[in-house]
């Protein structure tokens, strides 16, 4: 008798595994403050070398192994994604993996005006774009780079929906009194677009991005600012496990999401695994470790004990952070976390 362990694998609280987070590179062409901060990651900062990285060859295998374990859905994130050389050859593999139902891309879209069409060719379905304000001084704050600007990337977004990649999601990270002025501007920029615009909420990622409680504007506020310009009426979730909350236009012109980690936490409903960048098997985006697959994988162990190593891990999975974080929070600055850029969002 056959076991169909894509059905039957889930973890302490019988959440399924479903969606895989591939971290493909720990480099990034912006500084964003809340996840890069440039002061920390400047010209001396020493990243991976490659030799640590996972191979294309290995990201492979190992999602193979996931998608066997139920997996349907993986995302390829960085750092940025598209700074890793000759990134289609590795969404052509992840691609004709049996059982992938879809296949994404989050980046900052500052190169994927270029490589938006093949990228589509080699098999990807579609492509988150970070954008948190249209405002150019906001912009060049909140990515950390002067030679960048807004209009680049939403370039990049009209290139992505030229090539297919839809429909185009479009994340806003909002943080008081730095872009939270800029929210509804950039909701009315992509009205009646048919693209995605989701808002998140500020989170304590990572230890260095000086997170305050103070600088959430929660996904309520967000939506009493739009709705007031922009009238909204909320929308049943896609699926179990959705992070964004829906709102659609009364006018049929569109939907918005809002990413509420902070002040509705989503943990009951979580079914995300992420591979970082030296091939540790992370269960929480707020993980202080993970475990380590590279190490088994490239001493010689088969599908089979690598398998059985992920299925234990998430077997045992226990992660909540959000649903407990006001006592996390309190001690953060005593709790090592894993930082954003080495797992992907």
């Amino acid at each position: 008798m056959t076991i169909d362990l894509r059905s039957n694998l889930s973890d302490a609280f019988a959440r399924p595994l479903r969606d895989l987070r591939l971290s493909v590179t720990d480099r990034c062409n912006f500084r964003c403050p809340y996840c890069m901060p440039a002061e920390v990651y400047g010209d001396k900062y020493e990243f991976l070398p490659r030799s640590e990285i996972l191979t294309f060859e290995e990201i492979e295998r190992l999602a193979g192994l996931f998608v066997g374990l139920g997996a349907v859905k993986l995302r390829l994130t960085g750092g940025e994604p598209l700074v890793r050389a000759h990134l289609s050859r590795l969404v052509k593999g992840l691609a004709a993996i049996d059982g992938v139902e879809d296949l994404a891309l989050t980046t900052n879209g500052v190169l994927l005006a270029g490589m938006a069409a093949e990228l589509a060719e080699a098999g990807l379905h579609r492509v988150t774009v970070s954008l948190d304000t249209l405002d150019d001084d906001v912009f060049r704050l909140m990515s950390g780079r002067d030679n960048v600007a807004p209009d680049q990337v939403v370039a990049a977004i009209d290139a992505a929906a030229a090539a297919g990649l839809t429909p185009v999601k479009i994340n806003c990270v909002v943080q008081r009194g730095v872009n939270d002025h800029t929210v509804v501007d950039l909701a009315r920029r992509f009205q009646g677009t048919g693209h995605i615009l989701r808002f998140i909420e500020f989170m304590d990622v990572g230890t260095l991005n000086g997170w305050d409680l103070t600088q959430v504007v929660t996904a309520a506020e967000i939506v009493e600012r739009i709705d007031a310009e922009l009238p909204l009426e909320p929308l049943e979730p896609n699926y179990r496990g959705e992070v964004a909350g829906r709102y659609r236009y009364r006018d049929g012109s569109g939907e918005i999401g809002v990413i509420a980690s902070v002040s509705q936490p989503f943990c009951g409903d979580c079914t995300r695994a992420r591979l970082s960048t030296e091939g540790r098997l992370v269960t929480c985006l707020f993980a202080s470790g993970g475990v380590d697959l590279r190490g088994p994988m490239r001493a010689g162990a088969g599908d089979d004990e690598l398998t059985q190593l992920i299925r234990s891990t998430w077997e045992a999975r226990t992660d909540r952070y959000s649903e407990v974080r006001s006592a996390q929070t309190v001690a953060r600055g005593k709790r090592r976390r894993i930082e954003m850029f080495q797992i992907g969002g």
